[in-house]
Parts: structure tokens; C-alpha cells; sequence
């Protein structure tokens, strides 16, 4: 079952707004430059929209070369920053595990901690950086929270909303990487085992389990109620646990992506998710 990509996003900076594509590299760590970058706090752990939701109104942007890298937010003076792949490796924490960053500079955390209202710094992935991340097919990852490709269908979207009250919720509160369009059926991509998009090919690891972060207004930066998570606890609770929306997937084999491209299913598994309620 062939789809479409319709929107094709990338977040330099994890926590941070994303930034609209047109075509993408797809590496085995995911789109280019896709969370390459994390800010941090003095102690070296990883800052999050679930307790620092203003981390989506810094909109950043790195040149095509990734060697310089623009931080934007409203009502501050844009910074230009060069990328630092010299300096010595710091340690830095993900999720309570130890990984290695290396620090931006002083420019760039007094511009965060600014914005921020805390004590942050900016680090970036090392290139020796090696990240091996779980699930049914395991991959390799920046400093995503696990696998590099996250993608979910618009029919899921339209799926959610129909159920729930209120203005719609958009699509920016999941944070995809890869939005498909073209499909009838809600939560396909739960069951997409193998698939062809542009000239890469990507592999079922696990669903999307949500978080808070989903409560977050990307546009204002702040907490909006408890949409969506409410009403996907009511028909999209997991068998492990926590409720799901959208999939994750592991990169086969690199290649190019663009908005327009078919994402075509060439095989299938069982979705992991108990049976949805009946509405």
C-alpha cells in the first residue's frame, strides 16, 4: 500500500522547533543534521519540552555544510553560531545514560540560558558518535529520544480528532519527521514492517509512546491542557504501557527523501497495540 510524504521535517536541535524540508539526505542516524544538537544543563543533563516547554520557540537552522548554526526566538537577537567538532568531549546525560557532547561555547549559552530562564549550554553530537538504539529492527541514533525516523499518517491525525472536542490538535505537537498522506485507514504506519520511500528503505522498530511534550503549544511555548493525551487514553493504550501514536522506524538503507516521494509498504506486521475501543 503505497502513501505519499507530505511533509518532511527535521529538528537540529532536540527539544527545539523543527524546520520544514522539501528533500533531505536520509543517513542510518536519520534526516540531516536531525537532533545533532542538545541543549543541556550545567551538569550535562538533556533539557526537554516536558519541563522546559520554551525550548519550542527557539527555531534554529544549520547551513547546508553544518558548519554554522543560527538560533532564532521571538524577541531575541539572532545568534550565529560556528560548530565546534574540535573541542574536548564533555560528558552528557540522555535519559539517565552517559553519552559524550561537545560544548558550543559561551555565546551560545548565555543566548539559551536567556531564553530559557535557566542555566543551559548547547552541545553537539560528536562524528565518532555511535548510538545503538532498540526495537524489533535496532538502529543507529543522535540524541533522538530512541529510533531516528518518526513518522505518522495524517489519517491518524484526522483519526484523533474526530474523536475529540474542541479545536483540532495540529500535527506539530508529535514532532514527526515523515507525515504521510494518501491513506483511508487511521494507524497504518503501526503495521508498516518494510518500506520504500524515495531511494532509502526503513524497517518497523516500535510505536511512538507519548509524553508530555504533546501537551505543548509549539507555536507559544507553553503548556495547553490535557489534549491530546486525554482522548488517546481512551482508544490507544499499549500493551507495555503508556499510549501510542505514530511509529518509529530504523534506517536500512540511506539515501535521499523528498516531499511528494511514495512511501510504499512492501511488508507488514502485527500492530503491538491492544485492541482499540469502539467508538
Amino acid at each position: 500500500m503505497t502513501g505519499v510524504i507530505s511533509e518532511l521535517i527535521t529538528y537540529p536541535i532536540k527539544g527545539c522547533a523543527g524546520v520544514a524540508l522539501s528533500e533531505s539526505v536520509l543517513a542510518r542516524a536519520g534526516l540531516v543534521h536531525d537532533r545533532g544538537f542538545m541543549v543541556v544543563d550545567t551538569h550535562g543533563k538533556f533539557r526537554s519540552q516536558r519541563r522546559d516547554p520554551r525550548l519550542a520557540l527557539i527555531r534554529p537552522r544549520v547551513d547546508a555544510g553544518g558548519a554554522r548554526l543560527t538560533l532564532r526566538a521571538p524577541g531575541f537577537q539572532d545568534l550565529d553560531v560556528a560548530v565546534d567538532l574540535d573541542s574536548p568531549r564533555r560528558a552528557v546525560e540522555l535519559f539517565g545514560r552517559s553519552h559524550e557532547g561537545i560544548d558550543q561555547g559561551e555565546s551560545a549559552a548565555e543566548w539559551l540560558s536567556s531564553v530559557l530562564g535557566t542555566a543551559s549550554r548547547l552541545v553537539r553530537v560528536p562524528p565518532e558518535h555511535v548510538r545503538v538504539v532498540g526495537g524489533r529492527t535496532p538502529g543507529t541514533s543522535g540524541y533522538a529520544d530512541s529510533s531516528p525516523v518518526h513518522a505518522i499518517s495524517r489519517a491518524s491525525l484526522d483519526e484523533l480528532n474526530r474523536r475529540r472536542h474542541g479545536p483540532p490538535i495540529p500535527m506539530s505537537r508529535f514532532r514527526p519527521n515523515i507525515v504521510i498522506d494518501g491513506w483511508d485507514e487511521p494507524h497504518l504506519e503501526d503495521r508498516a514492517d518494510r518500506i520504500v520511500v524515495g531511494n532509502a528503505e526503513l524497517a518497523y522498530a516500535k510505536l511512538a509512546i507519548r509524553c508530555a511534550v504533546t501537551l505543548v503549544d509549539q507555536r507559544r511555548g507553553g503548556k495547553a491542557g490535557p489534549e491530546p493525551l486525554h482522548t488517546l487514553a481512551a482508544y490507544r493504550r499499549a500493551a507495555a504501557g503508556g499510549v501510542a501514536f505514530g511509529a518509529k522506524f530504523s534506517v536500512l538503507r540511506p539515501g535521499k527523501l523528498a516531499v511528494g516521494d511514495a512511501f510504499t509498504v512492501t511488508a507488514w506486521t502485527d500492530s503491538q497495540l491492544d485492541e482499540p475501543q469502539r467508538s
